[in-house]
C-alpha cells in the first residue's frame, strides 16, 4: 500500500550525489544518512556482518508494532543510510542481503495486520518497561559479559590459537553480535515504554505538556551512576596518581600522548604505571573508539596514546569527577520533585510517580548498552579480525592486520580456504583506494521522499527529525540546530573529526564535530560547550552536555562544514542556534 500522506521533502539525487533507485517504492521511503552510527564510508566487513540494522526485524516481530515492520539499509556513495518499512504485505524494495525482493514480515493473507496488532503492542510494552531493568541487571549483563570474556580470553592467546580456529572463533564472534543486538532492541524498545509511559502520566496529570515540562524530562533521562561514570572515576584516580608522583608528571609534561608514552617507557616508575594503571583502564574500559560501530577505527583496548591524551587534559584541568556526579545526582533528585510541582494528591500524581521510579531504573541503561553492545561487542569483533589479519600477515597473503575488514565476509572465507591462489592483496588494495575517495563526499542527511507518516517513526527524533528539515542551512554565520541542554557560551571552537585530534581540545574549548558516542565522553569534562551536526535529543552528545551541564546543539547538519577550529562561537543550547562571531 503507497504512503498517501503528504509529502514533506523529496531528494532523489544530483550530479554531486547520483542514487541508483531500484523502484518507485525505494524512492518512496525516507532514507537517513546515518551519521549517528556510522559517518564515513563504510567498510566492506562491518556491512556484512555487523549492520545494526540486521536485526531489527526482530524486534518489530517480537513486539507486534504497528507502525513499521523492519528497518533495513541502503548503501549510496559508500555512506549507508536507512529506512523504515511499513506494515504492508504487499510492500517489497530489492534488499542486498537476500538478492531478491524484500518482503515485511508480516503475514501475507492479513492486509488489516497494522491496525490489529496494536493491542498486543501496548499490552506487552508496560511489562519490558517495568521489568527490563532487572532482567538486565539479573540476566543480561551476565550473559553478555561472558561472551566478552570468552572473547577476549582467545584475544589474549592469539598467538598460541591457529588459523582456522581463528575462523571458528569469528563465527562465534558473529553470533555473539547477533545475540546481543537483539538485547539491545528489546532495551530500546523498553526504554521508549518507559518515557512513553512517563510522557502520557504527566500529560494526564498536568493536562498539557509544557517547555518546562520537556526541561524536566529531558533532565530525568540522566544518570548518575553507569558505565560512563565508572571510565571516568577510573581516568580520575589514574590522573590524581600522576598528580602525586614527580616522576610521572614529568613524562606527562609532554603535549602528545605519543610522546607521554615514550616519556613513560624510559623509567621504571612510568613503566610500572602503563603496566599497572593504564594496562586497568584498557582491560576495563577500552572496548571503544572515535565511531565504536565500525571496524576500521583502533580501540582504545589497542591504542594507550588516546588515552594518555585524556589524563593529560584531566591534569591540565585538573578535573574530578565526585563533585560533578554529585550535583548530577542532587539535580535529577530535584527534577523528579519539579516534576511533581502543581499536581494535586490523587491515583494521576500516584501513577506518575510510579512512571518516573521505572524511568530512573531505566536511565542508565542508555550508557551501559553502549557499553556491553555498541561499543564492546563491536570492538572486540574487530579485534578478532585484527587477530586473524595478524596470522594472515605472518603467511604473507595480506599487508597489515586491519586488511581483513577491507574484505568481505564470504571473501575471507575464500581466503582462509585458497591461501595460495586467492588474492586479497588486490581486493583490499582498490577497496582502499575506493573509500578514500567516497570520503571526499558530503552525503545529504536524507534521500528518498519524506512524508507526514514517515517522519512520525519513533526513531527519527534520534537524528533530530522532523525539526531539522526547517532549519536554515543558507545564513552565514548562523547556525540553527536543536537546542539540547539549556544555557548560552562563548568558547574558541576546535572541530573534530579523528580520535587522533582529541589533544588539541584544551579546558574551556566548544567542541564541533559530526557526533559523539562514549569514546568521546572524557572530553565532556573539560569543554564549554557542544555543537554536532547529527543527533537529537536523547542522541549521546545531548544526554552527556545535560549531564556535565554544558549548552549543546545537535542536528545542524553543518557545523562542521561552516564552523573552523580557532573560530569564536556562540552555543545557545536553549533556543539551538549557533553563532559564528569571529
Amino acid at each position: 500500500m503507497a504512503d498517501t500522506s503528504k509529502v514533506v521533502a523529496t531528494f532523489f539525487g544530483d550530479e554531486s550525489f547520483p542514487i541508483e533507485w531500484a523502484n518507485e517504492e525505494e524512492k518512496g521511503l525516507f532514507w537517513v544518512y546515518d551519521d549517528l552510527h556510522c559517518p564515513r564510508p563504510l567498510s566492506p566487513m562491518y556491512e556484512d556482518i555487523a549492520g545494526w540494522w540486521m536485526t531489527c526485524d526482530h524486534m518489530f516481530r517480537r513486539f507486534g508494532t504497528p507502525f513499521a515492520s523492519d528497518w533495513i539499509a541502503k548503501l549510496v556513495n559508500g555512506y549507508l543510510y536507512t529506512a523504515a518499512i511499513p506494515c504492508d504485505p504487499d510492500f517489497a524494495v530489492p534488499s542486498r542481503e537476500f538478492g531478491n525482493l524484500y518482503v515485511p514480515r508480516v503475514p501475507k493473507d492479513d492486509p488489516e495486520y497494522a491496525s490489529k496488532i496494536g493491542g498486543y503492542l501496548g499490552g506487552v510494552l508496560p511489562v519490558y518497561g517495568a521489568n527490563f531493568a532487572d532482567w538486565w541487571r539479573n540476566r543480561l549483563v551476565p550473559e553478555m559479559s561472558g561472551n566478552l570474556q570468552y572473547l577476549e580470553d582467545k584475544i589474549d592467546d592469539w598467538e598460541n590459537i591457529s588459523l582456522m580456529e581463528w575462523a571458528v572463533i569469528l563465527e562465534d564472534a558473529i553470533d555473539i553480535l547477533d545475540r546481543h543486538w537483539k538485547i539491545h532492541w528489546m532495551l530500546n524498545f523498553s526504554q521508549l515504554s518507559a518515557t512513553l509511559n512517563l510522557r502520557a502520566a504527566l500529560e494526564e496529570a498536568a493536562g498539557e505538556i509544557t517547555k518546562k515540562h520537556e526541561e524536566i524530562l529531558g533532565r530525568l533521562q540522566n544518570s548518575a551512576a553507569d558505565r560512563n561514570w565508572d571510565a571516568i572515576a577510573l581516568l580520575v584516580k589514574l590522573k590524581n596518581e600522576v598528580k602525586g608522583d614527580s616522576v610521572l608528571m614529568e613524562a606527562f609534561k609532554h603535549e602528545a600522548g605519543h610522546d607521554i608514552l615514550v616519556a613513560l617507557e624510559a623509567t621504571e616508575r612510568g613503566r610500572k604505571f602503563l603496566e599497572e594503571g593504564l594496562k586497568a583502564y584498557q582491560r576495563e574500559f577500552g572496548w571503544h573508539a572515535v565511531w565504536s560501530h565500525e571496524f576500521v577505527y583502533p580501540s582504545r583496548f589497542e591504542t594507550p596514546e588516546p588515552v594518555l591524551d585524556v589524563v593529560k587534559g584531566y591534569l591540565d584541568s585538573d578535573y574530578e569527577s565526585a563533585p560533578v556526579v554529585a550535583h548530577l545526582k542532587e539535580d535529577i533528585a530535584k527534577a523528579a520533585e519539579e516534576l511533581l510541582e502543581g499536581i494535586p494528591d490523587g491515583p494521576a500524581k500516584d501513577k506518575l510517580i510510579a512512571a518516573n521510579e521505572i524511568n530512573l531504573k531505566m536511565a542508565p541503561l542508555t550508557p551501559d548498552h553502549h557499553f556491553y553492545i555498541d561499543q564492546g561487542t563491536h570492538l572486540h569483533t574487530r579485534v578478532v579480525l585484527v587477530c586473524i589479519g595478524r596470522k594472515l600477515v605472518e603467511l604473507g597473503v595480506l599487508d597489515h592486520p586491519e586488511d581483513t575488514i577491507m574484505l568481505r565476509y564470504q571473501e575471507l572465507r575464500y581466503l582462509l580456504g585458497d591461501l595460495e591462489n586467492y588474492d586479497a592483496k588486490s581486493i583490499v588494495a582498490e577497496r582502499k583506494k575506493l573509500r578514500e575517495e567516497q570520503g571526499k563526499v558530503r552525503p545529504p542527511d536524507f534521500i528518498g521522499t519524506a512524508t507526514e507518516d514517515q517522519l512520525k517513526f519513533p526513531y527519527l527524533n534520534l537524528w533530530g527529525f522532523p525539526e531539522k528539515l526547517s532549519f536554515d542551512m543558507e545564513t552565514k554565520g548562523k547556525i540553527e540546530g536543536l537546542g539540547v541542554s539549556p544555557g548560552v557560551v562563548e568558547g574558541t571552537a576546535k572541530v573534530v573529526f579523528a580520535i587522533e585530534e582529541f589533544d588539541q581540545v584544551k579546558g574551556g574549548d566548544i567542541l564541533v564535530c559530526q557526533m559523539t558516542n562514549p569514546a568521546w565522553t572524557p572530553l565532556f569534562a573539560i569543554i564549554s560547550g557542544i555543537v554536532c551536526d547529527a543527533g537529537g535529543m536523547v542522541a549521546h552528545p545531548a544526554v552527556m552536555a545535560r549531564e556535565f551541564g554544558i549548552p549543546g546543539v545537535t542536528g545542524t547538519a553543518i557545523a562542521t562544514r561552516e564552523i573552523k577550529t580557532g573560530d569564536h562561537i556562540r552555543v545557545n543550547g536553549s533556543d539551538g542556534v549557533v553563532e559564528i562571531l569571529g
